[in-house]
């Protein structure tokens, strides 16, 4: 043992000085948020949980870690059951994430949840049971599997004033961001077109569209009025008008498949053409993420949430009505959401021209 004699209290802070420098740095950090996963039928599961509790790999997202998960899925989707097991045992034996047989268990080990299920049909009811435990929440895509639930979410966490956001990947994508950013202005058009195949039990371009949908709104704005859809089997195509009277056009490619990377967003303003140079990854989103449990506020707003919903369900109905016009205020109202999220109606055309 070392004993110290006749050491002034300036000497002792400094050496206390010097021995926090030769602390390693994960030491002098704050303890990492403890994060619980609802779901793990996806590859979300496999790859949020890499990014996060795998220091030494090059894409870590330090902040946070993946510490408990309640491994649950959807026994009617293939696509779901199928894929229960596999990442179940990635997450326990290969990252130590503690398994346990509910959410209030889960929800008692962590600081924030993920609600990663494939299906998105559980997510009200999954997200319902956190939000008494008052965990802030992430809700993967879908929020879920029609707009009354996605609305009631809301409006429930607005109510019991618990943090909830969703968002897709592609809203921080290094090409959309720098599309959505090439001018300062609003654009005047833009065209986005992904992958879209289906899932059984959601609107069919709930499950994959959404992210080339979530990418039109990152670069057009909220303010989106009415959609008309057009469809084929191996195309929807659904053009939506902004108020101004902007265009904007969802290119849902239903032939392609889940994870292609076929991705492409362009910006239209006058003789002005931007087009989507690179594609992303899942680093920037786990990183808001991070700041939203951190902060406990949303980078992506209710009311910017729901329109593109919203515009989803419009573009539903106008398949079903044959490729009419539909509002997306109507829509939302139908589902309950509250006024003050919603665009303003634009005012209605005179007949005569005037």
């Amino acid at each position: 043992m070392v004993v110290f004699r006749n050491l002034t209290l300036s000497m002792l802070l400094q050496l206390g000085a010097l021995s926090a420098l030769l602390l390693p740095a994960s030491d002098l950090m704050a303890d990492p948020l403890r994060i619980g996963l609802i779901g793990l039928d996806t590859s979300h599961a496999e790859q949020f949980t890499m990014r996060l509790n795998d220091p030494a790999n090059p894409n870590h997202v330090p902040g946070g870690r993946v510490v408990a998960a309640f491994p649950t899925g959807s026994p009617d989707l293939p696509e779901s059951i199928s894929r229960l097991p596999e990442f179940t045992a990635i997450l326990k034996d290969k990252y130590g994430v503690r398994m346990v047989d509910s959410i209030p268990a889960l929800c008692g080990e962590v600081d924030a949840v993920m609600i990663l299920s494939l299906d998105g049909r559980p997510h009200l009811d999954q997200a319902k049971e956190v939000m008494t435990f008052g965990k802030p929440i992430f809700v993967d895509k879908p929020v879920a599997a029609n707009l009354k639930d996605i609305v009631q979410m809301y409006v429930l966490a607005e109510k019991m004033q618990i943090p909830l956001f969703s968002a897709s990947a592609l809203r921080w994508y290094q090409g959309v961001v720098e599309v959505a950013n090439a001018k300062s202005t609003p654009p005047q058009a833009a065209i986005s077109w992904g992958p879209a195949p289906t899932i059984a039990h959601h609107p069919d371009l709930y499950f994959y569209a959404i992210h080339a949908t979530e990418a039109l709104f990152t670069v057009m704005g909220t303010g989106c009025d009415h959609v008309t859809r057009t469809t084929t089997p191996a195309e929807s195509v659904v053009t939506g008008i902004w108020t101004g009277n902007r265009t904007g056009s969802l290119h849902a490619l239903h032939k392609l498949p889940m994870h292609s990377t076929s991705y492409k967003l362009v910006r239209f303003d006058g003789e002005d053409v931007f087009e989507q140079k690179t594609q992303g990854d899942y680093n920037p989103m786990l990183r808001e993420i991070i700041k939203f449990f951190t902060t406990k506020v949303a980078p992506v707003t209710p009311a910017q949430t729901i329109e593109i919903y919203g515009f989803l369900q419009a573009a539903e109905e106008s398949r079903r009505l044959g490729g009419v016009p539909v509002s997306i205020r109507n829509v939302l109202t139908q589902a309950g959401a509250p006024a003050e999220w919603l665009t303003p109606p634009q005012p209605k055309k005179d007949p005569g021209g005037k």
